[in-house]
Formats: structure tokens, C-alpha cells, sequence
């Protein structure tokens, strides 16, 4: 009978691994660059990768474009043919935190990787068993990470973060704030977008930290400015660009840098209270159907090559120790921002739960 489960993941592949042809060793960069040891415990886990032929991936801000780039990097560095997939699903933090659940509960896992800007939420699908433990030689970059609690030692760290920060057009709107509270009336009613934190796990998790550094007055004024709900950050920005608005709240970076390239005149501020960094933590569930290709994954994520192209493209922020990011000025190092801290681990659903109730109370009633 068929084991499910990431446990028995490596018993297929590591019988007879070392019998593994030469020619095919060769197609692997990343065993002829391995000491000894680590081409021990990495061949078996190409080999389970090669049979499970495929792995799922689901991330809620990784660009189609930058995900072909990541998967042809990928089977690259691992010697795996163009037939291997990475079924990847871009959505937002809702849906997948929703799809995921429907999966545990009935016990069908399909999603052998996912990623979202929600420790509380990781954290709990840890306790519970629903998120695999995993030694990833990577992950022993990310020691800075564990030390903030954005993550768990062994288990996961994250493959980027960012902020969301006020944002604007600057072929639209003049604007030379510095503080958080320079947003409030900087542009007429109806003409400023926010994250809708009443759907959104990461726009709620930036309110709660807003809140420990702006007074209750602050969000009730943002309010009356009558803003537009908004999910999807790519939307976010789109708006800016086309002029429906002069102002976006929780504008990303990410955004800003990639529109930019394409001609815009994009701005944002790091307001002098300091940023919620949201880090996108990249688990592995327990009942990965491809736990090998997980792995791997895994690895290739989290290491300087992942996560130069990660930064390259999307202007994430790394969490990996020494790296030097690309593009400084829309990703800077971690070490350089103010950072309004959040407990993610201390935090629970229930106490989510109630912010996004205050939330709702203020800006929807």
C-alpha cells in the first residue's frame, strides 16, 4: 500500500541511488559542485525528484515570469529534464490560507510548497503537524531570521519580504511626506486605495503593527478619505499608473520597481515610524505528494542563486545572511529599516480575528 506522507519520501529514490549513471551525474551542476557528503544527501533526493517527475507550488507574490526563470534555474541546477514541472499558482494570502485548509481537512493534500506572509498562521499549521521539518543546508543562512522569530529552525524561513508603504505617482502628485501621518488628506476623497485588511492576512498583519506606532485617530482620519478596497498589489499599482489614484496606502515596492522599468514614475516612503516586514514564509506540508522535488525546492529558494533572482525580479527582501541585494533602493537590507515588530509566533487566529474586526469597524461601517 501506497505510504502518504513526507517521511518515506527518500525510500524509493535512495534504493540503488548510487548506481546512478555517470552522464546523468554530470547533468547536475549542483552534485559536481557538492563535497562528498553533500553529494550523499542530495543524490537520492534528485533521483525521488526525477520519479515524482512534478511539485506543486502556490505563492501569493512570485510573477509568472519570474517563476519560468526560477523553474528553468531549477532544473538546471539539479540536472532535471525540461519534462519535470513546477505547477505554480499565483493568488492571494486569503485563497491560499483557505485552499489549504480545505486540503488538510479533507485530507487531500496537493500543494507539496507553499509561501505567504502569515507566521501566525505557519506557526500554528506547525504545532498542529500539518508542516514538514526539514534541515535544509540553506536554511543555515538564515540564522538572523530565526533569532527575529520569523521563523522556525529547521523548518522554514522565508524566500522574500516586503512592506507595504505609501505610495504614488510622481508624474501625478508632488508629495514630500515622511511620516505616516502625511498621508491624511495629502489627496481629495475616493482618490487613495488600502489594502482590504477585512480579506487580506498580510494587509491585516501591517494594521496590527500600524497600530503600535500611530494613534486610533490616525486610521478613523484615513477613513473619511473614503479609500478603495483593494487585494492584489499588481492592482495597486496599476491604479497609480493610470491615475483612477494619486495615493495607495499599501503600495509595494515590488510594484513600484517593476512598473518603473516599464517607464512609470513610481515613489513610496518609508515612513520615520518604521514598516511591518512581511516575510513570505516557504513551507513544505507534511503530506507533500513530492516531498524529493520539495526539498530541492526548498534548497534552491533559499540559496544565494534563488535568491538572487528572487530579488532581481520581485525586489524582495532577503533574509539570507551576507547577501547583497541587486536593487538596494526598492530592497534594501533588512538591517537598514526600522521595523515595527509583530510577535507572529505569540499571536494567535483568534487575536487576528478580533484586529480585522476593529479594521472592518472603522473603515467599512
Amino acid at each position: 500500500m501506497k505510504r502518504r506522507g513526507f517521511n518515506f519520501a527518500l525510500g524509493a529514490g535512495a534504493l540503488g541511488v548510487f548506481n546512478i549513471g555517470t552522464a546523468w551525474a554530470q547533468q547536475a551542476p549542483a552534485l559536481a559542485a557538492a563535497t562528498p557528503a553533500e553529494r550523499e544527501r542530495l543524490a537520492p533526493l534528485i533521483e525521488g525528484a526525477r520519479r515524482e517527475g512534478r511539485m506543486t507550488y502556490w505563492d501569493t507574490v512570485i510573477q509568472p515570469e519570474t517563476h519560468d526563470e526560477l523553474q528553468a534555474a531549477f532544473r538546471r541546477h539539479y540536472g532535471l529534464s525540461s519534462a519535470f514541472r513546477v505547477n505554480y499558482t499565483l493568488t492571494g494570502t486569503g485563497a491560499l490560507v483557505t485552499r489549504i485548509e480545505q486540503e488538510l481537512a479533507a485530507d487531500r493534500v496537493t500543494i507539496d510548497v507553499a509561501a505567504i506572509a502569515s507566521p501566525t498562521w505557519v506557526f500554528e499549521k506547525l504545532a498542529a503537524g500539518h508542516v514538514a521539518r526539514y534541515a535544509s543546508p540553506e536554511l543555515a543562512q538564515y540564522g538572523r531570521v530565526f533569532e527575529a522569530g520569523l521563523g522556525e529552525k529547521d523548518v522554514f524561513a522565508f524566500n522574500g519580504a516586503y512592506v507595504f508603504v505609501p505610495m504614488w505617482n510622481a508624474e501625478r502628485l508632488n508629495f514630500s511626506g515622511k511620516s505616516w501621518l502625511d498621508v491624511i488628506n495629502a489627496v481629495p476623497q475616493g482618490r487613495i486605495s488600502i489594502g482590504d485588511a477585512a480579506v487580506s492576512a498580510s494587509y491585516l498583519a501591517t494594521y496590527i503593527g500600524q497600530t503600535k506606532a500611530l494613534p486610533t485617530r490616525f486610521f478613523t482620519d484615513l477613513a473619511a478619505m473614503k479609500p478603495a478596497f483593494l487585494l492584489r498589489s499588481e492592482q495597486v499599482a496599476q491604479r497609480l499608473v493610470t491615475g483612477q489614484d494619486l495615493m495607495a496606502f499599501s503600495g509595494m515596492p515590488t510594484r513600484a520597481f517593476q512598473n518603473n522599468a516599464q517607464g512609470a514614475k513610481l515613489r513610496f516612503l518609508m515612513p520615520q515610524e518604521g514598516v511591518v516586514l512581511m516575510p513570505q514564509s516557504s513551507f513544505i506540508l507534511q503530506k507533500a505528494p513530492s516531498p524529493n522535488a520539495a526539498r530541492l525546492w526548498t534548497d534552491f529558494i533559499h540559496s544565494e542563486a534563488g535568491q538572487q533572482i528572487l530579488a532581481r525580479r520581485e525586489a524582495l527582501i532577503s533574509g539570507r545572511s551576507g547577501f547583497r541585494s541587486p536593487l538596494p533602493e526598492y530592497a534594501p537590507a533588512i538591517e537598514q529599516l526600522k521595523l515595527l515588530d509583530l510577535d507572529w509566533r505569540g499571536m494567535t487566529t483568534a487575536d487576528l480575528q478580533k484586529h480585522r474586526e476593529d479594521w472592518t469597524r472603522i473603515f467599512k461601517s
